[in-house]
């Protein structure tokens, strides 16, 4: 598999260009400081032929250089599901109506909440770099998640995520999908 290094990005952001949205915006609590005024959502999308789908994250973005999922801050009113799609489509063309919404997994602490949407791929698709928030989109055989550098909020979340995919039994589960 080939890796990217963090010095293949700037550690400087991008300038703004256009409105941000009132979501863009740290909360801060006794737990900690996040991404999302109104809480956060990502996409974990799954391809049967070609693993999972990861962000390996620019250097200059909180926990820069890690591999985490596509997603981000959540718009005021805005449910979570469509706020992962939204951001999945808008970071790296994961196309919605492409996708089997399977389940979500809520992290939630009271001030803040982060939803992960995991999805099943109906159709296969590459995925577009349409942002600098990516060094990289990548499709990663389960087999080898482990042994990447995670967001720290992803690779809490992995195994739980991982014990409810639902994954071939027998010799093909050695398979990267």
């Amino acid at each position: 598999m080939e890796h990217f290094p963090a010095s293949a990005a700037s550690p400087t952001p991008p300038p703004r260009t256009g409105p941000r949205d009132p979501g863009d915006a740290w909360v801060e609590g006794e737990r900690g400081r996040y991404w999302g005024k109104f809480g956060a959502a990502g996409v974990l999308a799954y391809d049967p032929a070609k693993g999972v789908l990861l962000q390996h994250r620019a250097v200059w973005s909180h926990n820069g250089g890690t591999w985490g999922l596509p997603g981000g801050a959540l718009h005021e009113g805005e449910e979570a599901v469509a706020g992962a799609l939204r951001e999945a489509y808008e970071e790296a063309a994961v196309p919605p109506e492409g996708v089997e919404v399977l389940f979500t997994s809520v992290l939630d602490h009271g001030y803040w909440s982060y939803t992960t949407v995991v999805v099943r791929v109906l159709e296969s698709f590459e995925p577009v770099i349409s942002d600098p928030e990516s060094i990289a989109l990548l499709w990663i055989p389960v087999a080898e998640v482990d042994g990447l550098d995670l967001h720290p909020g992803f690779a809490a979340s992995w195994p739980g995520l991982l014990s409810r995919l639902d994954l071939p039994e027998g010799p093909a589960a050695d398979e990267p999908w």
